[in-house]
């Protein structure tokens, strides 16, 4: 495993001072980054979708199929006893990684929308009445917008909408009016997976607590990208994914506050999720067991472990300045580039390593598909899973570039030179 390569030593650092981070050596820990195809190494510029995932969480995965698989909870066997251990630990290292206050509070999914949908059905169905409000933002992903669409309709709660300015930035300058004493459950998203906004959750949900409802967050491209503290930020549910944070695809976890996990009824029934079944009934299990029917994503529990410790050796608030940087040399290029067309906050500050625009009257899956064809840059195209805010813009599709650990100034660059390639292409093309 590759964690301890991921700082480099430095010399004459002042006495505790963190390490420099060597994002040469971080980048070479990926295997797909900078793999060439016909010529030219992929610059993947897609990591809102999905990140790429290190050699130690490749390799974590491949030693448990290899040496311990095995089902957990369940066998008194030795490598049935050292996959629940591994499994346990791997927790343990989520508890740590958002500070939760302990690890029954911890809910493996898999992924943000599970967690998203287990809180609307397991909590939503159980407390939300008819008359009351459910406050989404406007640029929810729709992991975080359909689920409450349904629960509104089967109950006859009223669905409303925290607002966004002009820029992309949320307005919570009407947050006491939005929020009232009818609010039941506000769900937003930490960050825009659109346009990269970063929304106060804080503020929103203190907001909420006034008010006496449930808080909860889509974390999906905020515990990735920056430190997230859950006691800090005081809500009641946190949901996010593994695969966006170097871990396995269909890993996730859902944080649940203890007594609201507690007054909740299980999402699905079956093996695991029992304390005792009888032909005329049955009991459930503890938390956050009482959520995990069944044989549970034990490799994708135990991957997602070691991607945290991947993320945590280099230090989250250093992820979050390697992103910013290269989030500033983007919207610099950006600014000068004739014709292109950029959605969302111009402020570094409230905004996280997304750029999302279009360009030259291209269609976005056009242009997406020319910088992959020319230079093997990799872009999304699309609604990004966000219709309305892509409605709201005004557009029917933008091209959206994100970045990660491994991504560097130079593929920044490679970026625009390539949108002025395409953009010649094109023009070429109409002639």
């Amino acid at each position: 495993m590759t964690t301890a390569a991921t700082v480099a030593n430095w010399q004459g650092q002042p006495a505790g001072a963190p390490a420099p981070v060597d994002w040469a050596r971080i980048r070479a820990d990926f295997p797909l980054i900078g793999r060439p195809i016909k010529g030219k190494p992929i610059v993947y510029l897609d990591s809102a979708a999905t990140s790429q995932k290190p050699r130690s969480v490749i390799e974590t995965l491949r030693t448990y199929y290899e040496e311990y698989n095995a089902n957990v909870h369940r066998g008194a066997y030795n490598i049935a006893a050292k996959a629940t251990h591994e499994y346990e630990a791997a927790r343990e290292k989520v508890r740590r990684f958002i500070n939760a206050a302990s690890v029954k509070e911890v809910v493996f999914t898999k992924g943000t929308t599970e967690g998203l949908n287990l809180v609307a059905y397991a909590w939503g169905r159980k407390f939300v009445k008819a008359d009351d409000e459910v406050v989404l933002s406007e640029l929810e992903h729709h992991s975080n917008l359909v689920p409450w669409q349904i629960l509104c309709q089967a109950t006859g709660a009223k669905l409303k909408y925290i607002p966004i300015h002009e820029d992309g930035s949320l307005d919570v300058s009407r947050l006491d009016e939005i929020i009232t004493r009818r609010t039941r459950l506000v769900s937003v998203t930490a960050q825009s997976n659109v346009l990269g906004t970063v929304t106060p959750v804080r503020q929103i949900v203190a907001r909420a607590r006034e008010v006496g409802a449930v808080s909860v967050i889509d974390g999906a491209q905020s515990v990735p990208h920056q430190p997230v503290d859950v006691q800090a930020i005081g809500c009641d549910f946190l949901a996010f994914s593994g695969h966006k944070m170097c871990g396995p695809t269909a890993s996730g976890v859902l944080y649940g506050r203890r007594e609201r996990l507690e007054e909740m009824d299980p999402f699905l029934y079956g093996g695991e999720m029992i304390r005792e079944v009888r032909y005329d009934g049955a009991t459930w299990n503890d938390i956050p067991h009482k959520f995990e029917a069944g044989t549970p994503g034990i490799a994708q529990a135990i991957g997602l472990g070691a991607g945290i410790d991947y993320l945590s050796a280099i230090g989250m608030d250093r992820v979050q300045e390697h992103e910013g940087t290269l989030t500033k040399r983007a919207l610099a290029h950006a600014a000068e580039m004739k014709g292109l067309t950029l959605y969302g906050p111009r402020d570094v500050s409230v905004r996280g390593g997304v750029i999302t625009f279009n360009f030259a009257d291209i269609h976005p899956h056009d242009l997406a598909t020319i910088l992959d064809e020319q230079d093997r840059v990799c872009v999304r195209a699309g609604h990004h899973c966000a219709m309305p805010l892509t409605m709201k813009l005004g557009v029917a599709a933008t091209a959206r570039a994100s970045f990660y650990v491994y991504n560097t100034e130079d593929e920044i660059d490679i970026l625009f030179d390539s949108l002025r390639r395409a953009k010649e292409f094109m023009s070429r093309g109409a002639r």
